[in-house]
């Protein structure tokens, strides 16, 4: 079984790396984690002692939890931390007001407030945590391949239809699998001139990983679309593009996975096109000029694909 790809830390993005992490920590480092993403600017505030205190582990499980984020002193930890707390404040300015998760008690109105603030963070941490190179080399083996394969299980499958129909777009041929079996069965087809994208937030879910891990194992190229950089997805990818939801209590609901990886399908998309844009900008108007001649004036199938 190959090991999942390295973890490194993204600059100085204290919070970002501490969710990227959360699911691969020991008991007593996750409490340390859950601390600073609870009330990151009250964390930061605190000693180490009081830290270890508070999370009831010890000082070495401080230290730890630090090496792990790529640093060597706490101090240097809580700094970033406070950076971040400032930068988000500036991001989130206009935002309605909002703290904590979504819980029984909340308004509709502190829905609003809580849920628009999860996805506007979930979209700017991803745009800090994808990797240039890293789309830059999904957008060459995609827009050069004779089949593109997309599966994800859930939430994830919706997005795979979004990228299929925005594939298919711009004269692709992408396929977007809801069925376990019939995306294995396809996977076992793929050959060099193909490429597998597996889309799954905790990058843990079997299915995908064994589509993903089929695909590879036939040649293709593969892309792994998660939060989770050393998930057991990520160690059958030739490229990991990396996003970094902030999710509620609501994680069956897939809120701020969704919105993360729908941008990162975006950007794959718009690069792709652009890699041939002549091409893709024709196929755009002939498509269009065919749903709206068939579709026929005014009716509602023309308003939805306007």
């Amino acid at each position: 079984m190959p090991h999942p790809v390295p973890w490194t830390p993204v600059g100085q993005h204290a919070l970002v790396n501490i969710r990227a992490i959360m699911p691969e920590l020991r008991p007593s480092e996750r409490r340390i984690a859950e601390l600073f993403i609870a009330d990151p600017a009250a964390a930061a505030e605190l000693s180490i002692h009081e830290v270890a205190d508070r999370c009831s582990t010890s000082t070495t499980s401080v230290i730890r939890f630090c090496r792990t984020l790529g640093y060597q002193h706490f101090r240097d930890l809580r700094m970033d931390v406070l950076r971040e707390v400032t930068r988000e404040s500036i991001e989130t300015a206009g935002l309605p007001e909002a703290s904590g998760d979504i819980d029984q008690n909340d308004t509709l109105a502190d829905v609003v407030a809580k849920v628009s603030l999860a996805e506007t963070m979930s979209i700017a941490d991803t745009a800090k945590t994808l990797e240039i190179e890293a789309l830059q080399q999904a957008v060459e083996v995609v827009s050069a391949a004779d089949r593109v394969d997309i599966f994800g299980v859930g939430a994830s499958s919706f997005v795979g239809d979004d990228l299929q129909q925005k594939l298919i777009r711009i004269g692709h041929a992408a396929l977007n699998w809801t069925s376990t079996h019939s995306a294995w069965t396809s996977a076992a087809t793929l050959n060099e001139r193909g490429v597998a994208i597996a889309i799954s937030h905790g990058g843990a879910t079997s299915d995908t990983v064994e589509f993903l891990a089929l695909a590879r194992s036939c040649g293709a190229a593969t892309i792994a679309i998660t939060n989770h950089t050393r998930s057991p997805l990520t160690a059958h990818a030739d490229v990991v593009l990396a996003t970094a939801a902030r999710e509620t209590g609501f994680r069956s609901g897939a809120l701020g996975s969704r919105i993360a990886q729908l941008m990162v399908v975006d950007c794959l998309f718009i690069g792709v096109a652009k890699a041939n844009f002549e091409q893709s900008m024709n196929a755009i108007r002939r498509t269009y000029a065919a749903t709206h001649r068939l579709a026929g004036p005014g009716s509602l199938r023309q308003m939805d694909d306007a």
